[in-house]
């Protein structure tokens, strides 16, 4: 897949290296291509840096990864997103987030042409990202959206990310669930004591 990544910080840094390694060609849509947080990127295979419109101009699918205060900004940024998919790794956290949403999903389809949104990638931490093995085990992510296509394409990006299953969990209605269950993480992690170290695994009987 042709992948722009709009946030080079901790966890589109993780995604963009698993993804170029796997095959795909990434584009890094910045605002500064001479000057960007994760130029190291650049040493990875198949990527290039690029102007944010440029990048998600060559793209199929676009990850955003920026902080969740700036989403509006962002998206406006973005241009015409028409027939592309974008997939939201972002979360309000301790209500730091974009004004009048309870979360960064809708407030990309309110600024977006395309209705392929869907989240993903933002129930863990980067460091899973990073290296998403325990042992022998592989963790599992999640994804929401009514986007089938949307979803697809986000289930097919965690598998080639080293994740062992990315299970749907419903449409749009999902979105505030998805960081709910974020939040989880992050608090089991960050403020019960349990360390970034830490992982979810759906498991069947």
């Amino acid at each position: 897949m042709k992948i722009a990544i709009i946030g080079t910080g901790n966890v589109g840094g993780a995604l963009a290296t698993k993804w170029a390694h796997s095959g795909h060609e990434i584009y890094l849509g910045v605002r500064d291509i001479q000057n960007f947080k994760g130029k190291e990127l650049l040493d990875n295979p198949n990527t290039q840096a690029k102007s944010i419109a440029d990048a998600v101009q060559l793209a199929e699918v676009i990850l955003l990864s920026t902080p969740a205060t700036a989403v509006v900004d962002v998206v406006k940024s973005l241009g015409d997103t028409s027939g592309k998919i974008i997939i939201d790794a972002m979360n309000v956290v301790m209500g730091r987030g974009p004004e009048g949403y309870k979360h960064t999903t809708n407030a990309i389809l309110d600024n977006t042409h395309t209705r392929d949104v869907v989240k993903c990638f933002n129930t863990t931490g980067f460091n899973n990202m990073v290296d998403p093995v325990y042992g022998n085990i592989a963790l599992d992510l999640f994804v929401a959206g009514d986007s089938e296509r949307g979803k697809q394409a986000a289930i097919q990006l965690a598998k080639d990310a080293g994740f062992a299953d990315c299970y749907p969990i419903g449409g749009n209605d999902k979105f505030e669930l998805m960081e709910q269950f974020a939040w989880f993480w992050i608090n089991l992690a960050m403020f019960q004591g349990q360390g970034r170290d830490i992982g979810f695994k759906l498991l069947k009987r």
